[in-house]
């Protein structure tokens, strides 16, 4: 089977380091999918508005393909491992991905369609666009194996100075800012990092931003422009 990309999709996040480990978690966060030529007409959208979610199957193609049957969720610590179709992991037999988005707006003419809270990087190719339907999608009493047992807490996001908060305020409107501090909550290092000490660096809208975290805190230490611009 050959398939190509429909879409492509288009937000502040370039890199894998920061993406929400799955979607929904950074709700503020927001991207375009931007169709492909062959797409971008009014009637391949008919109906979409009366949406309010969307299903992407994507490719992880940022990652190299996995080989191995089992991995280690962040979920468990990045220590304990699961069998790979037990898990959400990107290196897989396959490299798909299966996102649940909300809908903010839908340009028909230009065939563009603003969503919110998806984990995809900027750049990703989307080959299939569904819409989400409660009747068969949604299943709230269902076990979700070991994510019912391993307790997930955000971090309190904290600029480290005035200054620092200022210059946030500066580069970033609300939509942006809220963003960056619903994806830096969810505490994008690798679960086996713990180094109170250690700095991290975040490439977001066209910005570096560097933090480190302390006990339940992330402290944003400073920011400066990349020699990109924004998505």
């Amino acid at each position: 089977m050959e398939i190509n990309p429909i879409a492509y999709y288009h937000c502040p996040l370039p890199q894998k380091f920061g993406l929400p480990r799955q979607s929904s978690l950074a709700e503020e966060l927001e991207g375009r999918l931007v169709l492909e030529p062959a797409f971008r007409r009014p009637e391949a959208l008919r109906g979409l508005d009366g949406f309010d979610y969307i299903w992407l199957v994507w490719e992880f193609n940022l990652n190299n393909r996995g080989s191995s049957l089992t991995v280690r969720p962040p979920r468990l610590g990045g220590n304990e491992r699961v069998g790979v179709f037990a898990s959400r992991s990107p290196f897989r037999p396959n490299p798909l991905g299966l996102s649940s988005v909300r809908i903010k707006s839908i340009d028909f003419e230009k065939g563009e369609i603003t969503v919110l809270g998806a984990d995809l990087a900027d750049g990703t190719p989307v080959y299939d666009i569904k819409p989400y339907v409660t009747y068969c999608d949604s299943h709230p009493e269902a076990r979700s194996g070991f994510v019912d047992q391993a307790e997930w807490k955000r971090l309190e996001v904290l600029p480290s100075s005035p200054e620092t908060e200022q210059a946030l305020n500066a580069a970033f409107d609300k939509q942006l800012l809220s963003a960056l501090y619903g994806i830096l909550a969810e505490d994008p290092r690798p679960k086996y990092h713990d180094d109170p000490a250690k700095e991290y660096g975040l490439s977001f809208g066209g910005y570096n931003i560097i933090f480190k975290v302390e006990g339940g805190r992330l402290l944003i230490l400073s920011i400066s422009p990349e020699s990109q611009g924004l998505f």
